[in-house]
């Protein structure tokens, strides 16, 4: 099972005007080597790369007439939700969100907002997904998944045409993974264009990884200060079949490293995001990643959905 870079490419048409461009920006920091960017996709709508699966799985379903009066039901950590509902809203849909019990109160209030039906079920993000089924099933509303479909992934993968398009000679992209819905539509676009993916994920939050030294789909437990938004139980098999058959590395980060991204991002650039998109930038922070001085990285900031409040103590 793979995605087509054709598949990103017409996800790219059909959501044009609906997401914000990313922007990138060089990071100076004197302890990196080579040349590396930031690519600051926490600007977007929602404050996540989410925005761009969700915009181009409701449009689909809209131009096909595949979405029901019911609307739309999704489960997540929060990030996945908020895009749904938000695009939801956009396009005058309804929403159903199935949060576990554990997601940020910051989450919680910004779906409220977007005014989504809000559930919370469970304590893991595998919960809410079984609730998010049987509300399927029950009420015929359409389900959306939070990284595990074709066109979320493709939507995501739009991301990296963007960063190619501002960086052209780009060497090495750096991507924190979750479940692999953005790993998948960044790696697709990546191996198009002939750049190398550095796919890092917490030490206990490792499904893809798990995947890879399997050679099959895995489930691993789920325990990291960034499980909110990385703590899917397996990977797609649309992140694996990326992961064994382009250019790409995987890597695992400690919290503690994880925790000193973040706060590094604050401290040095006053760029505020949550725990999962500073996993990426942990990997420059580690010892497992060390860029040369030769080559042209640039980093992912996926998501800034966070209570920036202990950044500052």
């Amino acid at each position: 099972m793979d995605l087509s870079y054709g598949e990103v490419k017409a996800a790219a048409d059909r959501i044009a005007g609906h997401v914000r461009p990313v922007s990138v920006a060089p990071e100076d920091r004197g302890f990196l080597g080579g040349e590396v960017w930031l690519a600051l996709e926490y600007m977007q709508h929602t404050g996540s790369f989410k925005a761009r699966g969700a915009q181009n799985f409701i449009l689909a379903h809209q131009e096909n007439g595949t979405l029901p009066d019911a609307g739309v039901t999704i489960a997540s950590g929060g990030n996945a939700g908020l895009a749904c509902a938000w695009a939801a809203q956009q396009r005058g849909v309804h929403a159903t969100v199935f949060l576990p019990t554990t997601a940020p109160k910051v989450k919680v209030d910004r779906l409220v907002g977007y005014g989504a039906d809000v559930r919370l079920v469970g304590t893991e993000y595998a919960d809410a997904l079984a609730a998010s089924h049987a509300y399927a099933a029950e009420s015929g509303a359409l389900l959306s998944h939070a990284y595990d479909h074709p066109l979320i992934a493709a939507g995501a993968g739009t991301l990296m045409d963007e960063i190619h398009r501002a960086l052209p000679d780009l060497d090495t992209v750096v991507v924190a993974v979750g479940g692999g819905g953005l790993f998948a539509g960044i790696a697709t676009v990546a191996q198009h264009h002939g750049v190398r993916v550095i796919a890092v994920e917490p030490a206990n939050c490792r499904a893809l990884n798990a995947a890879i030294e399997a050679d099959d789909i895995v489930d691993v437990p789920v325990d990291s200060i960034a499980a909110d938004s990385l703590g899917a139980r397996r990977a797609t098999r649309l992140a694996l079949h990326a992961a064994q058959n382009y250019d790409v590395r995987s890597i695992l980060v400690p919290d503690d490293t994880i925790t000193t991204a973040r706060h590094t991002l604050w401290n040095h650039r006053r760029i505020a995001v949550e725990h999962g998109a500073a996993t990426a930038y942990a990997a420059l922070l580690s010892p497992t990643y060390t860029p040369t001085p030769t080559e042209k990285t640039c980093v992912i900031l996926c998501g800034a959905n966070t209570n920036p409040t202990d950044l500052t103590k």
